[in-house]
């Protein structure tokens, strides 16, 4: 009966403390999106150049370079939990500055900041949360970051096409002062200023949650990390057992980021930047910030292209619902060489129809949902998990904010560039070049990718030493 209450104790308290800190996700998906419901009201209001639009578009992503060149070592020198605190911060002021900002230049400057909060919980969320997980429920519970991201977009879309919408009927009454402002003349202003109410929610529940075990064990704070090893460990002397792993693992470890140039750690660098920069290269972001502008060019209405992108967006999340079953499962390989291939069917699809001219209505959006049920349960949450596996305790975080980094440095070149290339190539051209990256992932799969399903940190760790 003890043992029992100890089980199902432990399970819960497990999953909450993963489900706080993949809230870090939920506002990563939102932020990131919201501003697909922003950008034509944005554009117009502001008269945007193209290239003020790109950078209205990637000034959150120029906030998350900023965000992830701290959050390793901020990480490793202060702790998970500290970085989470911060994230919901900078996050929860960047909602509120962009509800209130009186031109586009603040509206920037708020968006900059919250991209700060963004880069910042890309890194430490899965990190936390593959630090406290158990090895056989890892990938699975780390897939509830990426499945909080695909939420948040979800809900940024919701919120966008219902605004959209309460802003059309409120045109028409007599509502005045800031309510007029926010819901319906600017209506961009309150899709934004949404984003404080997880915001908060997040800032207040991290301070429930624990210290990461293996952080404090590397700082040396043993018991700390074992009272936090027993409350999400099914037994304690199974908490016991894994303590003295990590305590071993890491007392061969050096705090100095040069270990990555060692042979065997240089390649698992190698493969998280591969898949951070890769799993961008696909266009998902393109799709993501850029999904109702692409579907008016093809003829849809705003309405309608909203509505089109919150399709787009409950595929995503539910095909992610598949990674977070699968992928403790079927492993981490599998599932990538079937997800590249439907990611690459569907982005060439998308761009032969754009190419021919053949637009209409459900046709497109199902291609375009085939390319992003593809990288929901494959390119998207893989990459998370592996990175927050494949790297030693005591440089984890500023390892796995390397791999990130170049994930950002991507996501602002192709947000940047996106509508000059659209604008002077064409959408067709766009989808067939994120295709064509697609391609090298296939060897990468097959030749290059670790298989980690079932490994404790520790184990991969191992594997790479013995490479050096």
């Amino acid at each position: 009966m003890i043992n029992d209450m100890k089980s199902s104790g432990y399970i819960r308290f497990l999953f909450f403390v993963c489900i706080v800190s993949a809230l870090g996700g939920l506002l990563f998906g939102y932020d990131t999106v919201v501003i697909a419901g922003t950008v034509s009201m944005v554009k117009s209001q502001f008269a945007l150049t193209a290239a003020m639009e790109g950078w209205f578009v990637s000034a959150a992503l120029q906030g998350c370079l900023i965000g992830v060149a701290i959050a390793g070592w901020a990480s490793d020198r202060f702790g998970r939990k500290n970085v989470l605190v911060l994230s919901s911060l900078f996050l929860l002021v960047s909602a509120l500055g962009c509800g209130i900002a009186p031109e586009q230049y603040t509206l920037i400057v708020a968006r900059i900041i919250g991209g700060v909060g963004v880069g910042l919980a890309s890194i430490v969320s899965p990190l936390y949360i593959s630090e406290i997980s158990p090895r056989h429920l890892r990938g699975r519970l780390v897939s509830l970051f990426q499945l909080t991201i695909c939420l948040g977009i979800l809900v940024a879309m919701f919120v966008n096409a219902g605004l959209a919408g309460l802003s059309d009927r409120l045109m028409n009454t007599d509502v005045e002062g800031w309510m007029h402002a926010m819901f319906a003349k600017e209506a961009w202003r309150g899709m934004f200023a949404m984003e404080a109410l997880p915001a908060l929610a997040f800032l207040l529940l991290c301070f429930a949650i624990p210290r990461s075990p293996r952080w404090l064990a590397a700082k040396g704070r043993k018991d700390e990390a074992l009272s936090t090893l027993k409350k999400v460990r099914a037994t304690d002397e199974e908490a016991e057992q894994e303590l003295a792993e990590i305590g071993e693992t890491v007392s061969h470890e050096s705090a100095s980021i040069s270990q990555l140039l060692h042979p065997g750690l240089r390649k698992a660098l190698f493969i998280g930047i591969f898949l951070a920069v890769f799993s961008e290269l696909s266009g998902i972001t393109i799709v993501m910030y850029y999904g109702p502008s692409i579907l008016e060019n093809a003829g849809f209405s705003m309405g309608e292209s909203l509505g089109g992108h919150a399709t787009i967006g409950i595929v995503l999340t539910l095909f992610t619902l598949l990674a977070v079953w699968l992928v403790d499962k079927v492993g981490r390989r599998p599932l990538m060489a079937v997800g590249n291939t439907g990611a690459f069917l569907g982005l060439a699809g998308i761009g032969i129809m754009f190419h021919l001219g053949v637009t209409e209505g459900l046709v497109l959006v199902g291609m375009m949902c085939l390319f992003v049920a593809s990288f929901a349960f494959s390119l998207g949450p893989i990459k998370w998990i592996v990175m927050s596996e494949i790297f030693p305790t005591k440089i984890r975080g500023r390892a796995v904010g390397i791999a990130t980094l170049a994930l950002w440095l991507t996501d602002v070149c192709l947000s940047q560039f996106f509508p000059i290339i659209r604008d002077s190539m064409g959408v067709a051209t766009s989808f067939f070049l994120f295709a064509c990256f697609l391609i090298p992932q296939f060897f990468f799969i097959w030749k290059v990718m670790p298989e980690t399903k079932g490994k404790s940190l520790e184990e991969i760790e191992k594997e790479w030493t013995r490479a050096d």
